[in-house]
């Protein structure tokens, strides 16, 4: 008689927008092959009433679902949740979010770091940014980072000047710009698992520029203005040479265990004078994994780590 194949019930709570993005057959299948059911959470009903589950993965803004979920934890501790709210909320500030960063350990002949970057909480502390020892060009970042539109809202600001024409409300930070050589290293993280993909980013900004260009430029425009000589996906990534993956392994691993966090990704660039020097500019819990290649291998193989380790407790 053969044996029976051991299935997990994994719900998922997330909004519609990420179940279309996320959820795809293709994800959903090879889950299924390998005993994995990925169950969609009814938000209309309790969710203490919806179990058994083996795991249950999140990304939702509501208050409602995180008392819920916390008073699911308080009852039915061997559930698994990925990953603990109170961690999640901590990557969603833009000042908090880059904390771990600093207890990171890079391998001697690499650096690992942050921008520099200013808090501004008023109109009032703006007029002071200038003055705490930032060198401009700076990008201008909401300090919520939700994935809310607002979130988003991003600006480019060349001078000091720029300052008082940015069309940005407080709260925000101000995080100085390196020369990265147009390229962005997006870094995804499952658990164990993680992968780095090159996209186009912002070209490097000489001091030339910076004299003849616009003060304050929205991001959504940059690809728009001619000074900057906004370079194709081509010319900026696909000759750029990837970070060594024994260092994008090491930093992944230590910034998932210094976040407390298994589902998320960073943004990494490196310094243009330094190719020994990175910098951690952001970091996104629960990012669009379907634009890696192969994530619907990645997150399953995750999920069965996850649900494995539980039940062999």
């Amino acid at each position: 008689m053969a044996e029976k194949t051991t299935r997990y019930r994994i719900g998922y709570a997330l909004a519609p927008k990420k179940i279309q993005t996320f959820i795809q057959p293709s994800l959903l299948n090879l889950a299924n092959q390998r005993g994995i059911d990925l169950v969609p959470i009814q938000l209309t009903k309790p969710l203490i009433d919806q179990i058994p589950f083996d795991c249950i993965i999140h990304k939702l803004p509501d208050p409602e679902w995180t008392n819920q979920l916390k008073d699911l934890l308080a009852h039915h501790p061997n559930v698994v949740v990925i990953d603990n709210p109170d961690a999640i909320e901590r990557v969603h500030s833009r000042v908090t979010m880059l904390e771990a960063v600093s207890n990171l350990k890079p391998p001697p002949e690499l650096s690992i770091e942050v921008p520099r970057q200013v808090f501004v909480e008023s109109p009032h502390s703006l007029l002071s940014a200038a003055s705490e020892g930032l060198n401009f060009p700076v990008i201008a970042k909401p300090l919520l980072a939700n994935g809310s539109a607002g979130s988003h809202q991003m600006y480019l600001v060349l001078d000091g000047e720029g300052l008082g024409e940015l069309k940005l409300s407080p709260p925000f930070v101000l995080q100085e710009f390196v020369n990265h050589g147009g390229v962005i290293f997006k870094v995804y993280v499952a658990g164990r698992h993680i992968q780095c993909v090159k996209r186009r980013s912002l070209p490097d900004i000489s001091p030339e520029k910076l004299g003849t260009t616009e003060k304050v430029i929205p991001f959504s425009q940059i690809s728009n203005v001619a000074a900057l000589d906004y370079p194709s996906d081509d010319e900026s990534s696909d000759g750029a040479e990837l970070p060594p993956s024994e260092f994008v392994n090491e930093v992944g691993n230590q910034l998932r265990q210094g976040l407390k966090l298994n589902l998320f990704n960073f943004d990494m660039i490196r310094d243009s004078r330094n190719g020994g020097r990175y910098l951690i500019i952001d970091i996104n819990y629960f990012p669009g994994f379907a634009k890696m290649p192969s994530y619907e291998t990645i997150l399953t193989d995750f999920f069965l780590d996850v649900v494995k380790k539980s039940t062999d407790k």
